[in-house]
């Protein structure tokens, strides 16, 4: 399906005409090799393929699930079938949920019938449901400044809106609610709490998601309502009448079990022991097929690295791809990889992850010492006729990045454009519809150009602050 690039020859190389001054500490040939490359991507990545299996041939992959693990069987047969030199798992130990059904509806004094989902490792409602109050709050922040006599034996219900915004932004703010919720109401001897999606969509999909579930007493129902009808539950209470909901919720927890990291390997020509990781996530929630958080950043990492596999030489060092398990829970892939790998962080000389789904890439940030800024700099010559721009040097290079940039390791990243992400994020919308190839292959052809020029340099790219710096 594709030519290799077995006509990247020196005495090719020698004679193209390459408009990339020379400069240190990259040198001409591999800026001129990462040139080809990027354009090659842009011809003829096939990402569009992979994410497309993946979706299609393994679909949801919730942590600890039988989708989770059919995933893991695909992403070892894939990167065989696409030329990794080496393929292996690592087992991460994960908690483990069972969804049941998640009914709600208003009985008084408008009875209507509303769109929830349940938040991830939500306990069920006694046998029967529970009907009870609505109790409104902006924000999380105001339902930890109410007292346990507005909150108890009512349904705590936090409207928070989240902005849109191209970087994201707005999710951080919002999330409050779904990380520190369900908590601050099981304390507060709330019943069941209900959050706004925390999503920028106007459709009648409740966005599901992770809670803080660790060390509560008495954890309690928790559940996304769609934004058509939290906006439905404000007019309501707007009237002055109490409303009361009912909520009928079966999910069971189980006991923890294995899970897995899938990890392949281009293995460098001269230090096989350094590695660049570029990294995504496997799982995905349970209620669509993940096609963009994370499919999409599963076949750019891996497109990248075939890409680099079809090189004449190996690049200088190895090129690392970890499909991270049991992100969507807390990151507990990286953190466990992070862990065993202790010893051995000071041989990764950079991280970077592609989790913020399939829109055109068009910033490039760094988290670099100072002294080797020149290098983004370069890179940044063979990224710019992307419609890529030189962003800031606080990068953490994406969410299971962040595991290793917080122990000293330095982080590149690639940000998409977010506008439409978060209409789609952890609903059952997020489908290969919609996503658009030819991004796609933007995508790739950036993160060929960043990955080839980091493991093929000379030197390394030292380490940053940790968090107790």
């Amino acid at each position: 399906m594709f030519k290799p690039l077995l006509s990247l020859t020196g005495g090719l190389i020698a004679t193209m005409a390459i408009s990339i001054a020379q400069a240190k500490p990259l040198p001409q040939e591999d800026l001129s090799v990462a040139e080809v490359l990027r354009d090659r991507a842009l011809e003829s990545s096939d990402a569009y393929s992979i994410v497309e299996s993946l979706t299609v041939e393994v679909g949801p992959r919730r942590t600890g699930t039988e989708g989770d693990r059919r995933a893991v069987a695909w992403a070892q047969q894939k990167m065989k079938d696409l030329g990794f030199d080496r393929v292996y798992t690592e087992q991460i130990d994960v908690p483990r949920w069972v969804r049941g059904h998640a009914h709600a509806e208003v009985v008084s004094p408008y009875p209507q019938p509303l769109v929830v989902s349940s938040l991830g490792y939500s306990v069920a409602t006694p046998e029967g449901g529970l009907t009870a109050e609505i109790v409104e709050f902006a924000d999380v922040e105001a339902l930890l400044k109410a007292t346990p006599k507005q909150i108890k034996g009512k349904i705590a219900f936090i409207n928070k809106r989240m902005e849109r915004a191209r970087t994201g932004e707005g999710y951080g703010p919002a999330v409050q609610g779904r990380s520190r919720g369900m908590r601050a109401a099981s304390e507060k001897g709330a019943a069941a709490l209900l959050l706004r999606s925390v999503g920028t969509d106007s459709d009648r999909f409740a966005h599901t998601g992770m809670m803080s579930i660790d060390d509560i007493e008495n954890p309690i129902p928790a559940l996304a309502l769609s934004a058509p009808d939290a906006n439905l539950l404000e007019v309501m209470l707007k009237r002055g009448t109490p409303v009361e909901v009912k909520l009928n919720v079966d999910n069971e927890r189980l006991a923890d079990g294995p899970s897995f990291n899938v990890i392949g390997e281009i293995t460098g020509r001269e230090k096989p022991e350094e590695a660049m990781i570029i990294g995504a996530h496997l799982d995905s929630w349970d209620e669509a097929t993940g096609a963009l958080d994370d499919g999409a950043g599963v076949a750019i990492v891996m497109e990248t690295a075939r890409l680099i596999a079809e090189l004449p030489d190996r690049p200088r060092r190895t090129l690392r791809v970890v499909l991270f398990g049991a992100e969507e829970i807390g990151l507990v892939g990286a953190k466990q990889y992070v862990d065993a790998h202790r010893h051995e962080l000071d041989n990764i000389i950079a991280v970077s992850e592609s989790d913020f789904g399939a829109g055109k890439i068009w910033r490039f940030d760094t988290r670099l010492p100072e002294s080797k800024f020149d290098i983004a700099d370069q890179m940044m010559q063979l990224l710019a006729p992307l419609g890529i721009e030189r962003g800031n040097n606080e990068s953490y290079g994406g969410p299971d990045s962040s595991i290793f940039v917080a122990q000293g390791v330095p982080a590149f990243g690639l940000y998409q454009d977010g506008t439409d992400y978060f209409d789609y994020h952890h609903t059952p919308n997020d489908t290969l519809d919609k996503i658009d190839p030819e991004n796609l292959r933007q995508n790739v052809a950036a993160w060929v150009v960043m990955s080839f020029l980091a493991t093929e340099m000379e030197g390394d790219l030292g380490r940053v602050p940790t968090k107790s710096e």
